[in-house]
């Protein structure tokens, strides 16, 4: 599943850009200006985002910038064609794409199924880490692949390893079980809440003092999982 973030003023357009995209493997998100999309991306786990530029409250070039201090998720901009000038700032600025207005219906699942397939596959290893990350007493070094507990080595396999580092690279961020499945199987979650719970409660026992009562990973009751951020 795949969450789809559709920005634009326009209601017409938000609702032609909602038909073409009627899959069941997509989730939509509406917003109607730039800042109440940068408040979806940072509340949401969303995997693509469609963006107008030209908006009120905050414009597309704008939004785009704030969504660029915490997230590589794929931005493909919608564009007049009397916006070349635009259309080349949003590109230098972090777009990935765009799309000019009228669309095809064609041309826009075809760039959307490009971007989706490249960031789930690439997607994080394109925010590795080049420092050590630090929660409290959790430290996580993305570079020597070591993870220790108030200074102790804790010994992680693969997938608990990508499960905490997500976490950690987003704190109080909740994701889901399905969000979780996607970003670090790189494969559509169906049926998989127990698979990920599962791994989540062999990584607690690993790094939490009382797996029954943890410090580091929080459950979010209907919602998901995150890390708090903390101090030590």
């Amino acid at each position: 599943m795949a969450n789809i973030l559709i920005c634009d003023d326009e209601k017409d357009i938000v609702n032609a850009l909602k038909i073409y995209l009627n899959d069941p493997d997509y989730v939509i998100f509406e917003a109607f200006n730039g800042k109440d999309a940068v408040s979806i991306v940072q509340d949401k786990e969303i995997h693509l985002v469609l963006m107008d530029i030209m908006m009120p409250i905050m414009n597309g070039i704008e939004a785009m910038s704030k969504i660029r201090e915490t997230s590589n998720v794929p931005i493909i901009l919608l564009t007049a064609k009397s916006e070349d000038a635009d259309k080349v700032l949003g590109l230098n600025v972090g777009a990935d794409d765009y799309i000019t207005k009228p669309f095809s219906p064609l041309e826009v699942c075809a760039r959307v199924k490009s971007q989706l397939r490249r960031y789930l596959s690439l997607g994080a290893r394109d925010n590795a880490v080049s420092e050590t990350l630090v929660i409290g007493g959790l430290e996580l070094n993305d570079e020597s692949k070591e993870v220790r507990i108030d200074g102790e080595n804790v010994s992680l396999t693969k997938k608990e390893y990508e499960i905490l580092k997500l976490l950690m690279e987003n704190p109080n961020k909740v994701f889901s079980p399905q969000d979780i499945y996607l970003k670090v199987w790189n494969d559509y979650p169906v049926g998989t809440e127990n698979t990920v719970a599962v791994h989540i409660r062999h990584l607690r026992e690993k790094i939490e003092i009382n797996p029954a009562e943890p410090r580091y990973i929080k459950v979010v009751f209907g919602q998901g999982y995150k890390i708090e951020r903390q101090t030590r």
